[in-house]
């Protein structure tokens, strides 16, 4: 069962005086647009949408929101910024789920925390990096740990559909 999903944002503008302003190019859009699609048909809809305050993560957050149940909540966790500490986020994670140990949660991010938060929820080790807009489906179990289960990029997903 897949209850946690780590993604990063979609591709953003260049590099800016103010990173946290960046937005969501034409082709992040399009990626994000894809890859919510494909979770759509996949896998039940998130109770819960976690994301950074930066603005493409927030951009990336509506537009995977916009696929899902009218009952997936939004919200803004100050942690999930690029260089957040992902041992101190699973503790704050573990926290927050135990009230609700079914729910499905989605963390949209930034490299390098989603490599980081992707091996702090599996195995020590394996920390992979991620392109833009890309997934890391996890079955996770407060105080047992997690299993990934799979791994999608916009990319490889053009690949599935010839």
């Amino acid at each position: 069962m897949v209850n946690l999903v780590i993604m990063r944002h979609g591709e953003a503008e260049p590099m800016s005086a103010h990173d946290s302003q960046r937005q969501l190019t034409a082709r992040g859009r399009h990626e994000v647009n894809q890859m919510a699609l494909w979770l759509q048909q996949h896998y039940a809809a998130f109770d819960l949408i976690w994301v950074s305050p930066y603005l493409r993560t927030r951009q990336t957050a509506e537009l995977m929101l916009a696929r899902q149940a009218p009952f997936s909540q939004l919200e803004i966790i100050p942690e999930l910024v690029p260089e957040g500490d992902a041992a101190l986020f699973k503790s704050y994670f573990d926290a927050r789920i135990s009230e609700k140990p079914d729910a499905k949660v989605l963390l949209v991010s930034h490299m390098p925390l989603v490599s980081f938060l992707t091996e702090a929820f599996t195995l020590q080790g394996q920390a992979p990096v991620f392109t833009t807009a890309q997934l890391a489906c996890i079955d996770y179990r407060p105080g047992q740990g997690g299993r990934l289960l799979e791994r999608l990029s916009p990319q490889e997903l053009a690949l599935l559909s010839f």
